[in-house]
């Protein structure tokens, strides 16, 4: 805690990743809220007890990812990226260094209102989410710049697939590969098509960690790319 002045202050606060993920943030920055206030005017603590502690989740999560369970979520992993690309071979204005330094970036774009209700409609008229149809025109790029027509992006998912673990701090996020089949020159809608499938069959296999799938799938590491 950094004081500043008399009336300004600075609270500091480190959480390995290990323990926390983006989920996790927003329901410790809430509570953090609640607990200054109710302290501040002298009162106890109005927050709920938990149901369930984090260490809960994992033991269920070891109890029931195993034996056919594991072996079935394996067997759709399996099938849905045999064969798959090893990689993605973009045009770039520099060479790829030997090792990846994590040193990321972003570019914000903003899309304008009527662009954003034009992209929620459609997504409504085909019966998928924003994120689908976001997902793929994104993927369509990729094939327009790569040249290829099998195109697998890495997506983060929330892993919260149960209620009780919504008001929980800790590392519940999980990492999709989202493959889709741009074969046959497929129009938009058609591609839509592809995605939403894509994307509801990940939606239901997402428990295996992606660590397991990629020791399972034997991807031969390049210290110049992540899985």
């Amino acid at each position: 805690l950094l004081r500043l002045n008399e009336a300004e202050h600075v609270l500091a606060v480190t959480m390995h990743h290990i323990i926390s993920d983006e989920w996790s943030m927003g329901i410790l920055r809430r509570e953090l809220g609640v607990l200054y206030e109710s302290y501040s005017a002298g009162t106890e603590s109005p927050l709920a007890e938990l149901r369930i502690q984090y260490a809960d989740y994992a033991v269920w999560q070891r109890n029931w990812l195993r034996g056919e369970v594991l072996n079935g979520e394996l067997r759709y992993w399996r099938k849905q990226l045999a064969g798959a690309p090893a990689l993605l071979e973009l045009p770039t204005d520099h060479a790829r260094p030997a090792v990846q330094t994590h040193r990321g970036a972003y570019q914000p774009v903003r899309l304008s209102a009527a662009t954003t209700r034009g992209l929620k409609e459609l997504s409504r008229r085909h019966n998928a989410t924003l994120f689908m149809t976001v997902l793929a025109g994104f993927q369509a790029l990729l094939s327009r710049w790569s040249g290829t027509t099998d195109v697998v992006v890495g997506t983060p998912v929330a892993g919260r697939t149960q209620r009780e673990t919504e008001a929980v701090i800790g590392f519940f996020v999980n990492t999709l590969a989202l493959r889709t089949d741009l074969s046959e020159n497929p129009t938009f809608s058609e591609l839509l098509v592809r995605v939403r499938e894509v994307c509801l069959g990940a939606y239901a296999h997402q428990e295996v960690p992606f660590e397991k799938l990629v020791e399972e799938l034997g991807v031969e590491r390049d210290l110049s790319r992540t899985p």
